[in-house]
């Protein structure tokens, strides 16, 4: 970046934006879009991909337009981006014909700094005119990953961006997401033709969230007492694989004292928005939702994300569970997780109607999932071995905690891969179990299970011991479930070798759920460095910062984070200069807010 340009990016960074310096990759990647070239930027959530586009956009003439699937979020972004001063606005489905034309006229015009578009609106023929006829800054494509057909959120109007190269070659393009493995990666770059595009990658880790899997007993008694112990009176969200299960859980949640929202798509559109609208501008809510819930969500302060759920890829785990902590405050990432989730999330696959390719790449993503689950060393190595980047134990994870205890499992292992084939590989994992362990039901009876070589074998393990057991050799490749034959056991060619003692099989030992019983933090996000004056700032500032966001109806964190909250409880400003400088204080409002603050702070003189 030439030193002119340098300079103005700094300028707009800190008097619109409010802040003091790029961070990681954000300056090379502005200075590379603003002189016209393209980029793909892998960036986690929280990491300022946004600056990545709406700096270049304000530093270049014209229009910067932004592709994203989030249309139920562009009025928040576009309020976001009004409140610091940037002229924005959206076209979608949901104005009326004559506000579009109104947009419409504001970009023709050049009236305009950023508009946001979503794809479908985009490929109509009277927008791709639309800019056309317009100066168009730049492209910026959000959420890329949508494009991959491989991918845990699949978009098909995004594999049609292509046109964007075609029709505008001269317009440079940044496409942004922050979860791409190797495979999605190279998938973006050919479908959205950037194969001469800069690729800006970051660290994926997310060092402030810790991750924690517990085996599931009663997950929705484990997510209650993990919320209570932990985060009570913050703002989280739980995420369950049914729309019936997402209601039951929210009812549960509130019946215990715990002010809990459903979302999912089978909801009433009005509803659903409602709800999603009540999460982003209320405070200490626990949104209940399907994956239908949360891309794009900018709320600074979630605290928390559980899920009672196995999810089905690590980059929708990562890509979920990095919605919590976004302001850098600590943050969990929590899930509960039984051998029932394996099964149905094997049997999903089976029965869906994919192709074959398809269905092993399904597999080896859900493959590597259960890897993560069942690993016995730190997560967040694991994690982040996925996306290809190295790295040692965080030591805020849940086996850095309290470090899983392994065993020689080859001997059960044996024991469970025998009765499942004395059994004629026909049986599911409970009559299995039951062999295993000598209980005489009137089935066992029935089928002479009772006089099995197997029967009683293993009578020295608890049903649950055996299910961890069972549970691991899914993950390892040792059994498979038949979905077509009453979800029966089937040995694989891995098993031939354990069986006959060739291999030997690591496990984890089976550990039984118990409550935590020291609290963590319990009143929302506490920051151990303010004093008890200032903490008393901060709540002060909390209250009118709600206050001003009902006033001008939108998200309290629109108006100002916590982060910023906090930094001014701890400068205590009695000037306007005094707020200069203090990260999330841009010119515009310095200008807004900045009286009403100062006063404020001279209550506590």
């Amino acid at each position: 970046m030439n030193q002119e340009n340098q300079e103005r990016a700094l300028h707009l960074l800190e008097t619109v934006f409010g802040y003091p310096a790029f961070r990681g990759h954000q300056a090379e990647i502005v200075d590379h879009v603003s002189n016209g070239g393209d980029a793909l930027v892998l960036m986690p959530t929280g990491g300022g991909k946004s600056l990545c586009y709406q700096i270049p956009a304000l530093l270049r003439d014209g229009v910067g337009v932004v592709v994203s699937p989030l249309i139920a979020l562009m009025q928040d972004q576009v309020d976001a981006l009004e409140e610091v001063g940037v002229r924005a606005a959206f076209l979608n489905s949901t104005q009326t014909y004559e506000e579009a034309n109104r947009i419409e006229r504001l970009v023709r015009t050049g009236q305009i700094d950023l508009v946001y578009v979503a794809p479908e609106r985009l490929m109509t023929e009277r927008c791709l005119n639309l800019f056309q006829d317009s100066k168009i800054a730049l492209f910026a494509i959000d959420e890329a990953h949508c494009v991959s057909q491989w991918g845990h959120d699949f978009r098909p109007e995004y594999i049609r961006l292509s046109v964007l190269h075609e029709q505008f070659p001269d317009v440079p393009r940044i496409a942004l997401t922050a979860t791409a493995d190797p495979q999605t990666r190279a998938e973006i770059v050919h479908r959205l033709q950037l194969g001469d595009a800069a690729q800006f990658v970051s660290s994926f880790d997310r060092p402030n969230i810790r991750y924690q899997i517990v085996e599931k007993a009663n997950g929705r008694k484990q997510l209650l007492d993990f919320i209570t112990t932990e985060h009570t009176g913050d703002c989280g969200i739980v995420y369950c694989l049914s729309r019936k299960k997402v209601e039951e859980t929210a009812e549960f949640l509130n019946e215990n004292g715990i002010r809990a929202l459903a979302y999912h798509a089978g909801m009433d559109h009005a509803k659903r928005a409602a709800n999603q609208a009540r999460f982003l501008r209320e405070e200490n809510i626990v949104m209940c939702a399907t994956i239908a819930f949360g891309m794009g969500i900018d709320k600074p302060d979630v605290r928390f994300v559980c899920h009672l759920d196995l999810p089905k890829s690590i980059e929708g785990y990562y890509q979920e569970t990095g919605r919590a902590g976004r302001d850098g405050g600590p943050a969990s990432a929590w899930m509960a997780y039984g051998l029932q989730d394996v099964v149905l999330q094997r049997r999903m696959i089976d029965e869906s109607e994919a192709d074959e390719t398809f269905k092993r790449v399904l597999g080896n993503k859900l493959d590597a999932m259960l890897g993560l689950c069942e690993t016995l060393s730190c997560r967040r190595v694991r994690l982040l071995d996925y996306f290809g980047e190295q790295s040692g134990p965080c030591g805020n994870c849940d086996t850095c905690l309290i470090p899983p205890v392994s065993f020689d499992g080859t001997v059960p292992v044996q024991k469970l891969l025998s009765a499942v084939y004395r059994v004629d590989q026909r049986f599911a994992a409970g009559h299995v179990i039951e062999v295993l362990r000598g209980v005489e039901t009137d089935r066992i009876k029935t089928w002479h299970h009772d006089s099995l070589s197997v029967f009683g074998i293993g009578a020295d393990r608890s049903e649950h011991e055996w299910r961890a057991i069972l549970r691991q050799m899914i993950a390892l490749g040792l059994l498979t479930v038949d979905h077509e034959q009453y979800s029966s056991l089937k040995l694989t060619d891995a098993a031939r070798p354990v069986l006959k003692g060739g291999q030997k099989v690591q496990l984890r030992q089976y550990q039984k759920p118990v409550k935590q019983k020291t609290p963590r933090a319990s009143k929302g996000y506490v920051e151990s460095d303010l004093s008890p004056q200032q903490e008393k700032i901060f709540d002060r500032l909390r209250t009118w910062r709600m206050g001003t966001a009902r006033e001008h109806n939108v998200a309290a964190y629109i108006i100002f984070n916590d982060a910023t909250l906090r930094e001014i409880a701890k400068a205590r400003p009695t000037a306007l200069d005094d707020l200069r400088g203090i990260s999330g204080v841009g010119e515009k409002k310095l200008a807004s807010y900045g009286d009403q603050i100062v006063e404020l702070i001279r209550e506590f003189e």
